[in-house]
Protein backbone atom coordinates (compact mmCIF):
# COMPACT_ATOMS: atom_id res chain seq x y z
CA UNK A 1 0.00 0.00 0.00
CA UNK A 2 1.34 3.70 -1.11
CA UNK A 3 2.06 6.46 1.83
CA UNK A 4 -0.41 8.46 2.74
CA UNK A 5 -0.43 12.06 1.64
CA UNK A 6 -0.64 15.12 4.14
CA UNK A 7 -3.30 17.62 3.33
CA UNK A 8 -3.26 20.81 5.41
CA UNK A 9 -5.00 23.59 5.93
CA UNK A 10 -8.47 24.33 6.58
CA UNK A 11 -8.95 25.43 3.14
CA UNK A 12 -7.77 22.14 1.66
CA UNK A 13 -9.01 19.62 3.91
CA UNK A 14 -12.35 21.19 3.80
CA UNK A 15 -12.37 20.44 -0.02
CA UNK A 16 -11.10 17.01 0.26
CA UNK A 17 -14.23 16.17 3.01
CA UNK A 18 -16.52 17.91 0.43
CA UNK A 19 -15.63 15.58 -2.77
CA UNK A 20 -13.50 12.67 -1.69
CA UNK A 21 -14.26 12.08 1.54
CA UNK A 22 -13.31 8.24 1.25
CA UNK A 23 -9.94 9.02 0.51
CA UNK A 24 -9.09 10.17 4.28
CA UNK A 25 -7.54 7.98 6.68
CA UNK A 26 -7.41 10.27 9.62
CA UNK A 27 -8.23 13.30 10.76
CA UNK A 28 -5.51 15.71 13.58
CA UNK A 29 -6.42 18.51 14.84
CA UNK A 30 -5.05 20.74 17.05
CA UNK A 31 -5.45 19.90 20.72
CA UNK A 32 -7.68 22.97 22.65
CA UNK A 33 -8.93 24.14 19.26
CA UNK A 34 -12.73 24.62 18.95
CA UNK A 35 -13.82 27.15 16.74
CA UNK A 36 -16.46 27.56 13.75
CA UNK A 37 -14.02 26.01 10.86
CA UNK A 38 -12.55 22.83 12.83
CA UNK A 39 -16.43 22.51 14.08
CA UNK A 40 -17.84 21.98 10.01
CA UNK A 41 -14.65 19.85 9.08
CA UNK A 42 -15.48 17.61 12.07
CA UNK A 43 -19.42 17.65 10.80
CA UNK A 44 -18.28 16.64 7.01
CA UNK A 45 -15.97 13.78 8.88
CA UNK A 46 -18.74 12.38 10.98
CA UNK A 47 -21.04 11.03 8.20
CA UNK A 48 -17.94 8.70 6.88
CA UNK A 49 -16.29 6.84 10.84
CA UNK A 50 -13.28 9.29 9.55
CA UNK A 51 -11.05 8.75 12.96
CA UNK A 52 -9.95 12.21 14.66
CA UNK A 53 -7.21 12.35 16.49
CA UNK A 54 -6.01 15.48 18.67
CA UNK A 55 -2.54 16.20 18.60
CA UNK A 56 0.08 19.07 19.85
CA UNK A 57 1.52 21.97 17.48
CA UNK A 58 5.39 20.21 17.46
CA UNK A 59 3.04 16.91 15.94
CA UNK A 60 1.26 18.68 13.56
CA UNK A 61 4.09 20.71 12.11
CA UNK A 62 5.69 17.83 11.69
CA UNK A 63 3.22 15.80 9.83
CA UNK A 64 2.26 18.99 7.25
CA UNK A 65 6.41 19.48 6.78
CA UNK A 66 5.74 23.33 7.95
CA UNK A 67 4.27 25.45 10.85
CA UNK A 68 1.37 27.11 8.68
CA UNK A 69 -0.82 23.90 9.30
CA UNK A 70 -3.72 26.09 10.56
CA UNK A 71 -4.57 23.12 13.26
CA UNK A 72 -5.92 20.58 10.93
CA UNK A 73 -4.02 17.68 8.96
CA UNK A 74 -5.39 15.08 7.51
CA UNK A 75 -3.77 11.59 5.97
CA UNK A 76 -5.26 10.74 2.94
CA UNK A 77 -5.02 7.85 0.70
CA UNK A 78 -2.73 8.61 -2.32
CA UNK A 79 -4.10 9.41 -5.73
CA UNK A 80 -2.93 7.89 -9.37
CA UNK A 81 -0.87 9.65 -10.96
CA UNK A 82 -2.56 11.14 -13.79
CA UNK A 83 -0.41 10.89 -17.24
CA UNK A 84 -0.71 11.52 -20.98
CA UNK A 85 -2.83 8.85 -21.32
CA UNK A 86 -5.55 10.29 -18.89
CA UNK A 87 -5.03 13.27 -20.43
CA UNK A 88 -6.14 11.87 -24.23
CA UNK A 89 -9.23 10.29 -22.51
CA UNK A 90 -9.96 13.74 -20.74
CA UNK A 91 -9.92 15.66 -24.52
CA UNK A 92 -11.66 12.79 -26.20
CA UNK A 93 -14.42 13.02 -23.49
CA UNK A 94 -15.22 16.66 -23.56
CA UNK A 95 -16.12 18.81 -26.74
CA UNK A 96 -14.29 22.19 -26.18
CA UNK A 97 -11.84 20.75 -23.53
CA UNK A 98 -9.76 24.30 -21.84
CA UNK A 99 -6.54 23.38 -20.28
CA UNK A 100 -3.41 25.34 -18.52
CA UNK A 101 0.07 23.83 -19.07
CA UNK A 102 3.13 25.31 -17.06
CA UNK A 103 6.60 24.79 -18.46
CA UNK A 104 8.76 24.19 -16.00
CA UNK A 105 7.26 26.24 -12.71
CA UNK A 106 9.28 25.37 -10.12
CA UNK A 107 7.56 27.05 -7.01
CA UNK A 108 4.79 24.95 -5.72
CA UNK A 109 3.44 28.58 -4.18
CA UNK A 110 3.06 29.51 -7.66
CA UNK A 111 1.54 26.35 -8.73
CA UNK A 112 -0.94 26.19 -5.66
CA UNK A 113 -2.13 29.18 -6.79
CA UNK A 114 -2.15 28.76 -10.23
CA UNK A 115 -4.31 25.47 -9.76
CA UNK A 116 -6.79 27.19 -7.64
CA UNK A 117 -7.84 30.22 -10.61
CA UNK A 118 -7.53 27.49 -13.15
CA UNK A 119 -10.34 25.75 -10.84
CA UNK A 120 -12.15 28.64 -10.47
CA UNK A 121 -11.69 29.23 -14.40
CA UNK A 122 -13.01 25.89 -15.43
CA UNK A 123 -9.99 24.76 -16.50
CA UNK A 124 -10.31 21.29 -16.48
CA UNK A 125 -6.61 20.20 -16.30
CA UNK A 126 -3.67 21.63 -15.51
CA UNK A 127 -0.28 20.20 -17.34
CA UNK A 128 3.28 19.94 -16.12
CA UNK A 129 6.26 18.70 -17.48
CA UNK A 130 7.22 15.13 -14.82
CA UNK A 131 10.49 16.75 -14.32
CA UNK A 132 11.92 20.07 -13.33
CA UNK A 133 8.76 21.50 -12.49
CA UNK A 134 6.89 21.88 -9.32
CA UNK A 135 4.71 18.61 -8.26
CA UNK A 136 1.22 18.39 -6.61
CA UNK A 137 2.86 18.86 -2.88
CA UNK A 138 0.97 19.85 0.51
CA UNK A 139 1.98 23.16 0.17
CA UNK A 140 0.96 23.55 -2.86
CA UNK A 141 -1.87 22.05 -2.66
CA UNK A 142 -2.89 24.56 0.23
CA UNK A 143 -2.12 27.36 -1.50
CA UNK A 144 -5.01 26.31 -3.91
CA UNK A 145 -7.42 26.30 -1.15
CA UNK A 146 -9.66 23.29 -2.42
CA UNK A 147 -8.38 23.58 -6.34
CA UNK A 148 -6.69 21.03 -6.24
CA UNK A 149 -9.48 18.90 -5.69
CA UNK A 150 -11.89 20.41 -8.64
CA UNK A 151 -9.45 20.32 -11.72
CA UNK A 152 -7.17 17.32 -13.19
CA UNK A 153 -3.56 17.75 -12.55
CA UNK A 154 -1.33 15.51 -14.64
CA UNK A 155 2.27 14.95 -15.24
CA UNK A 156 3.83 14.47 -18.86
CA UNK A 157 7.02 13.07 -19.73
CA UNK A 158 7.91 15.57 -22.60
CA UNK A 159 5.69 18.57 -22.74
CA UNK A 160 6.87 19.73 -25.93
CA UNK A 161 5.83 16.13 -27.64
CA UNK A 162 2.43 15.90 -25.27
CA UNK A 163 1.69 19.36 -27.01
CA UNK A 164 1.98 17.77 -30.97
CA UNK A 165 -0.17 15.06 -30.05
CA UNK A 166 -2.96 17.00 -28.93
CA UNK A 167 -2.90 19.32 -31.76
CA UNK A 168 -2.40 16.29 -34.21
CA UNK A 169 -4.65 14.13 -32.81
CA UNK A 170 -7.55 16.15 -31.27
CA UNK A 171 -6.75 19.47 -33.03
CA UNK A 172 -6.62 21.04 -29.52
CA UNK A 173 -5.02 24.99 -30.35
CA UNK A 174 -1.89 26.32 -28.13
CA UNK A 175 -1.82 29.14 -27.20
CA UNK A 176 1.58 30.67 -25.19
CA UNK A 177 2.21 33.84 -23.28
CA UNK A 178 5.21 35.95 -24.78
CA UNK A 179 6.06 39.09 -26.34
CA UNK A 180 7.24 38.18 -29.97
CA UNK A 181 6.55 39.64 -33.22
CA UNK A 182 3.22 37.41 -34.09
CA UNK A 183 2.08 37.84 -30.27
CA UNK A 184 -1.49 39.26 -30.24
CA UNK A 185 -2.61 41.37 -26.71
CA UNK A 186 -4.59 39.55 -24.59
CA UNK A 187 -7.98 40.62 -25.60
CA UNK A 188 -7.13 40.31 -29.58
CA UNK A 189 -6.86 36.74 -29.15
CA UNK A 190 -9.50 34.20 -29.92
CA UNK A 191 -9.88 31.93 -26.49
CA UNK A 192 -13.12 29.40 -27.87
CA UNK A 193 -12.49 26.14 -28.81
CA UNK A 194 -10.58 23.71 -27.75
CA UNK A 195 -7.28 25.10 -26.22
CA UNK A 196 -4.49 24.63 -24.39
CA UNK A 197 -3.32 27.88 -22.98
CA UNK A 198 1.03 27.52 -21.40
CA UNK A 199 2.53 29.79 -19.37
CA UNK A 200 6.41 29.74 -18.45
CA UNK A 201 8.16 30.71 -15.60
CA UNK A 202 9.27 34.12 -14.87
CA UNK A 203 12.50 33.75 -15.25
CA UNK A 204 12.99 32.23 -18.53
CA UNK A 205 9.52 32.23 -19.99
CA UNK A 206 8.35 29.70 -22.55
CA UNK A 207 11.45 27.38 -23.41
CA UNK A 208 12.31 27.21 -27.30
CA UNK A 209 11.05 24.47 -27.86
CA UNK A 210 8.02 25.33 -26.50
CA UNK A 211 7.65 27.90 -27.98
CA UNK A 212 8.19 25.82 -31.86
CA UNK A 213 4.30 24.15 -30.85
CA UNK A 214 2.75 27.35 -29.91
CA UNK A 215 -0.51 27.74 -32.58
CA UNK A 216 -0.57 31.63 -31.09
CA UNK A 217 1.61 33.64 -28.84
CA UNK A 218 0.07 36.38 -26.26
CA UNK A 219 0.73 39.23 -24.62
CA UNK A 220 -0.87 41.18 -21.79
CA UNK A 221 -0.55 44.91 -22.65
CA UNK A 222 0.97 46.42 -19.40
CA UNK A 223 2.10 50.61 -18.41
CA UNK A 224 4.88 51.74 -17.20
CA UNK A 225 8.47 49.79 -17.87
CA UNK A 226 6.72 46.94 -16.53
CA UNK A 227 7.99 43.66 -18.07
CA UNK A 228 6.57 40.90 -16.96
CA UNK A 229 4.35 39.22 -14.15
CA UNK A 230 4.38 36.67 -11.70
CA UNK A 231 3.58 33.67 -13.11
CA UNK A 232 0.38 33.05 -10.90
CA UNK A 233 -0.84 36.69 -11.85
CA UNK A 234 -0.34 36.67 -15.27
CA UNK A 235 -2.12 33.18 -15.68
CA UNK A 236 -5.31 34.26 -13.46
CA UNK A 237 -5.34 37.36 -15.95
CA UNK A 238 -5.39 35.21 -19.18
CA UNK A 239 -7.51 32.48 -17.91
CA UNK A 240 -10.02 34.94 -17.16
CA UNK A 241 -9.57 36.71 -20.53
CA UNK A 242 -10.64 32.88 -21.50
CA UNK A 243 -13.09 32.43 -19.43
CA UNK A 244 -15.13 35.27 -20.40
CA UNK A 245 -14.77 34.90 -23.93
CA UNK A 246 -15.95 31.01 -23.76
CA UNK A 247 -18.76 31.69 -21.46
CA UNK A 248 -20.30 34.99 -23.86
CA UNK A 249 -19.40 32.63 -27.11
Amino acid sequence: MAKPEYYYGVHSVESLLELEPERVLTLFTLKGREDQRLKRILELSAPFGISVQQASRDSLEKLAGLPFHQGVVAAVRAHPVLSEKDLDDLISSKDNVFLLALDQVTDPHNLGACIRTAAAMGVDAVVVPRDRAAGLTPTARKVAAGGAEKVKFIQVTNLARTLGQIQDNFNVRVIGTMLDEKALPLQECDFTGPIMIVMGAEDTGLRPITQSKCDQTVYIPMAGNLQSLNVSVAAGMTLYEACRQRNSH
